[in-house]
């Protein structure tokens, strides 16, 4: 199968490709990003993305639903417009989808890897502009956004490999002449719903994963990236068009809470994945739970690391300064908590105050920059909300604690002290740059802090001590599903399953065993003999 190879004047671009969609021409101002002649947003244009994009993919590109504008968080400045998914469009995009079935199915795993691992190849050469995308259109920095397409190269290469090892299982029968194994097979089509803060990534451990499997993949990107999932999506048509196989193995309805319910209740979707908030992840479970669907749950996490009297605290404040300002808070892996030894607690709060005062604030698609806007002004308005009830319950703020005065989404990353472990404020998570630091005399009570909370995401701790170390990853130890030991809560390897116990959603993705939640099991029995016996040594005579 022919590798996708794309190169214009040097250049990656979708113009001359025929890739664009349908565009719709409309009497407006020539005030988008996308249209700007800023050296700064010629990526866009790389991309392929107009001044209004569709938003839907089933084999054609269209959209008949409410068109929606994709904003700069870091100017609040429009950057194009999207076509979103009519109720219309997700019947024909969800039929389209079953049918791409029939012949992705029918295709041997490593045969459906080699296509993954061109859609790895496609991305890599996307990977500046994409990154780039990411960037603008969630607001992490342009490290980060690169970061993030290099997670979905990352799952495609691992996705390959697992073509190659999918595998069940063969039992000793106690029956003569019998056979008893354990078989895999794919579920049909699966349901991607996923979040603004991570709006590559998230789709790629689901897609890549699931198209090994052998199943069609329905995606429905955050309302606010819908820019992302639109030109994701373009590459990923590319890569199987081009080998002759219906582009709906990949489809997308980019469209807000009334596509989100219609997969939900829809029982053609085998398993949906969602990722975002805890209060819609419980309605999500409960409208799939209902028909006896699947679900794959990525929620909230309120994380924290511990430190220990004998931890080197020079990596502690390296450590936290990205596990808590990366993203500018925006990450479900962000600590919230620091739970700090009694002995460390001022070295600690003084070193990473001093490290705050370095992170250099700006626009996150410049060079240099560390720490960019909120992704809304919704997260500003929480942002607020909470260090004014930290405050009001006893908190000290040691550094932040408020808007900036500048175009965009922009506040001060904040460190607060003073608090009780179970204040109301540090029970829960709040998505943003702000991190309670709390002070312990011993670490059994900081692992019973690290607990009491209700989500179980990710976890840390920081010691020299071989007996904590054990104790923490042990049945007494942290209940999260990330549990970490000398680095911090954020950036989890691809290897690994990711993913949280309680109300983080209990779901795995990405490495490890999770390919299993994509697949049906079967238990097999054969008799290869001429006898008819019974297990258990049954007669019925």
């Amino acid at each position: 199968m022919a590798a996708l190879v794309l190169s214009v004047g040097g250049r990656q671009s979708f113009r001359s490709l025929g890739l664009c969609g349908r565009i719709f021409y409309r009497n407006m101002s020539s005030s988008y990003l996308v249209d700007s002649k800023d050296a700064k947003y010629e990526f866009l244009r790389d991309l392929g993305l107009q001044s209004v994009n569709d938003g839907v993919f089933n084999g054609k590109w269209g959209g008949r639903g409410e068109v929606v504008t994709s904003i700069c968080p870091a100017n609040n400045k429009p950057i194009a417009q999207v076509r979103t998914a009519s109720p219309e469009d997700y019947q024909e995009t969800i039929k389209a989808s079953q049918e791409a079935w029939q012949v992705w199915a029918d295709l041997p795993v490593p045969k459906r890897g080699e296509i993954v691992r061109q859609i790895g190849d496609a991305l890599r050469r996307y990977l500046d502009p994409l990154g780039r995308l990411v960037s603008i259109e969630m607001g992490k920095i342009v490290p980060e956004g690169i970061g993030e397409v290099q997670e979905y190269v990352d799952i495609c290469d691992y996705a390959v490999g697992l073509s190659r090892m999918i595998d069940g299982k063969v039992f000793p029968s106690e029956r003569p002449n019998h056979a008893l194994l354990e078989c895999y097979n794919p579920l049909g089509v699966v349901g991607v719903i996923s979040a603004f803060n991570f709006p590559c990534a998230v789709y790629g451990w689901n897609s890549a994963i699931a198209m090994t499997c052998g199943n069609t993949v329905l995606w429905k990107g955050a309302p606010s990236t819908p820019l992302v999932s639109v030109a994701i999506t373009r590459i990923v048509q590319r890569v199987l068009e081009t080998n002759g196989l219906p582009g709906a193995i990949c489809s997308l309805v980019q469209g807000g809470t009334d596509v989100g319910k219609l997969m939900a209740a829809d029982e053609r979707i085998s398993l949906l994945s969602f990722t975002g908030s805890t209060a819609v992840g419980r309605q999500v479970a409960l409208d799939v739970q209902s028909r006896f669907g699947r679900f794959l749950l990525e929620l909230g996490g309120n994380n924290a690391i511990l430190v220990d009297a004998d931890a080197d605290v020079t990596m502690v404040v390296r450590a936290a300064l990205f596990a808590c300002v990366g993203t500018a808070g925006q990450r479900c892996t962000t600590t919230r908590r620091l739970v700090l030894h009694e002995s460390l607690h001022d070295q600690v709060v003084a070193g990473l105050a001093k490290a705050y005062a370095q992170v250099r604030i700006g626009d996150p698609l410049d060079d240099g920059t560390l720490y960019g806007p909120m992704h809304s002004q919704q997260g500003v308005e929480a942002y607020k909300k909470a260090v004014a009830e930290a405050v009001e319950q006893g908190g000290k703020i040691e550094y932040g604690g408020k808007v900036l005065e500048r175009e965009g989404n922009y506040v001060e990353p904040t460190i607060i002290t003073g608090l009780a472990h179970d204040a109301p404020v540090v029970q829960k998570e709040t998505f943003a740059p702000i991190v309670y630091v709390l002070k312990t005399s011993s670490m059994d009570e900081a692992i019973r802090w690290n607990n009491e909370v209700k989500q179980g995401l990710s976890s840390s701790i920081f010691t020299q001590n071989l007996g904590t170390i054990f104790k923490w990853l042990g049945p007494k130890g942290s209940d999260c599903g990330i549990v970490n030991v000398n680095i911090p809560t954020s950036g989890a390897e691809i290897g690994g399953a990711f993913g949280g116990e309680k109300h983080t959603g209990g779901g795995r993705e990405s490495g490890s065993d999770a390919w299993k939640q994509y697949m049906r099991r079967s238990t097999c029995t054969i008799n290869y003999g001429t006898e008819l016996p019974l297990a258990q040594g049954i007669k019925f005579e």
